[in-house]
């Protein structure tokens, strides 16, 4: 009967992501995905794989594994709800021991260190207080020029500076020649923008 009734979820579960409710017939909400217990999984794109589970969170329904063995350096989080079949394999004494992580830290700071680097280096190419015409303009000549803001202008080659409303006559600063190749990138970006005022 229970065979029946899961064989019957399966075939609805393979035509609706929604329906795959496998996962739901495997005890009470503590002891389904419970930490360490280790299970053959299948899930509705049809991959198949081995895992010992690492946390289990109801609210949205997502289950953290590692593959049995705990060598490999993939972790899966998967929706429950997509799991189309489900055998248990056994349990581990303790699967979050540090010994069994293959979780290097100086890489994920080093990973840290980009990311943050990054975005830092994302949030100064935005100009604050600026319109989005001034920010179309750093953009376009980002992209061929050193550009930096500096308050409302834009600091370019860290030595000429155009000053709003951001036209040809508001480039100052430099020397004569940085000066006339800033002015030239300027009305090149602003025809290509087909900003009035070029």
């Amino acid at each position: 009967m229970i065979n029946a009734r899961l064989r019957s979820r399966r075939k609805a579960a393979a035509m609706d992501p929604a329906g795959a409710t496998v996962a739901n017939d495997i005890g009470g909400e503590g002891e389904k995905f419970a930490v360490g217990n280790i299970y053959s999984v299948k899930v509705i794109t049809g991959d198949e794989f081995r895992g010992i589970v690492m946390a289990y969170d109801p609210i949205p329904n997502f289950v953290g594994s590692k593959p049995r063995g705990g060598h490999s350096k993939n972790t899966r989080m998967v929706n429950a709800s997509f799991i189309t079949g489900l055998s248990y394999l056994g349990k581990t004494e303790d699967p979050l021991l540090t010994d069994n992580c293959c979780v290097n830290l100086d890489v994920l700071r080093a990973k840290e260190a980009l990311a943050i680097r990054q975005a830092e280096a994302e949030a100064e190419r935005m100009g604050v207080g600026v319109t989005a015409e001034a920010q179309s303009i750093f953009d376009a000549l980002s992209k061929t020029l050193p550009v930096q803001w500096d308050n409302s202008d834009i600091l370019v080659m860290k030595e000429v500076r155009v000053r709003s409303p951001y036209l040809s006559d508001c480039v100052f600063g430099g020397t004569d020649a940085a000066n006339n190749r800033v002015k030239k990138v300027l009305e090149l970006v602003r025809q290509r923008l087909q900003l009035v005022g070029t």
